[in-house]
């Protein structure tokens, strides 16, 4: 699920974000910019009703919520997600299979590649002669890995991309990839 996207105050249920809204208006702040502010650390993104169906409420209730259904429940809910081979619900179906069909996931030896990148989350699992890589860019903006500070792909499998199959070293925005060694 995405952030509700509420437009005013009175979309608002938590008390802390009314509180901030008042206070900063009081102080003369922009009412455009405390509104963007509460659309990204307000609690409430995180308080909206779980969308399972593109339907009313987003399927979560027949009754009226505490909070509106983000508007976006047509696209983003948790039964588009099931039906969309591609979605981040099979993803994780197929992380949770590779950890019960492959022992290196479970109990391979973990080492940290790139502690000090500021985008890229990069380790390896290794267990007798086997080993994964998982490279990760954890930003919105491509990430550059350099050759030498991570193993050679050169004959891996690409066995979990999220953004299908590559072995280039630039990764996309957001994109994470399991090579098998």
């Amino acid at each position: 699920m995405t952030n509700a996207g509420f437009a005013s105050i009175e979309e608002y249920a938590d008390l802390e974000s009314v509180n901030h809204h008042r206070d900063a208006l009081a102080r003369r702040l922009p009412e455009a910019e405390v509104l963007r502010s509460l659309s990204t650390k307000g609690r409430d993104n995180a308080r909206t009703p779980m969308l399972w169906t593109a339907g009313e409420h987003g399927g979560f209730t027949t009754g009226t919520p505490w909070l509106p259904a983000n508007a976006n429940r047509d696209v983003v809910n948790a039964e588009a997600a099931v039906a969309d081979p591609g979605s981040v619900f099979h993803h994780y179906r197929r992380l949770i299979e590779l950890r019960h069909s492959d022992r290196v996931v479970v109990d391979g030896r973990f080492a940290l590649l790139l502690p000090d990148h500021p985008q890229v989350w990069a380790f390896t699992r290794t267990l007798g002669g086997r080993a994964l890589l998982v490279l990760a860019n954890c930003s919105s903006t491509p990430a550059e890995v350099e050759a030498d500070s991570v193993p050679d792909l050169t004959g891996s499998d690409v066995l979990l991309p999220t953004h299908g199959t590559s072995y280039d070293l630039t990764l996309r925005p957001w994109e994470s990839r399991i090579h098998r060694l």
